[in-house]
Order: structure tokens, then sequence, then C-alpha cells
């Protein structure tokens, strides 16, 4: 079950960028969190407006975020 519902986007709000159930929680921070090492608990726990289902979306958006890009080497080009 996709969560991307979650993700919104609102020129007056984080300046567009891709934030979470329009609340000033951009996509790319909740991802350095998740990235940096803490658990989706303790990103709750410090965050308490925010929902698992939220991370998840976050997740999954970076997930295909990613898929849009390619890495071509110099040598290839």
């Amino acid at each position: 079950m996709s969560n991307l519902d979650r993700i919104t986007s609102d020129p007056s709000v984080c300046h567009g960028q891709p934030t979470v159930r329009g609340l000033r929680y951009p996509v790319e921070n909740l991802l350095e969190l998740l990235a940096s090492g803490m658990t989706i608990d303790e990103v709750i726990e410090d965050h308490p407006d925010l929902e698992r289902a939220d991370l998840l979306a976050a997740l999954e958006f970076g997930a295909l975020a990613s898929g849009m890009r390619r890495v071509v080497p110099l040598g290839a080009a």
C-alpha cells in the first residue's frame, strides 16, 4: 500500500519543497534524519505531530525520486 498521498507540495509551505501532509517537514530533512541513524520511533519521539506512515511515505518518495536519475560514468558519456 502506498503512502504517497501524504506527500504534498505547496508554494506557500517550505518554498514548494515536498513535505509531509502540508506540515513544515520537508521530505529531504526527514530522509536526512533517518539516514543519520535515527529510527522511525526516535524521529516520532522528537516530532510528535509526525506519524509512522509519514516517514514511510518519505522513504517511498525518496526511493522513487532516486530512480529518476541515472549515474553515467564520465568515460561512457
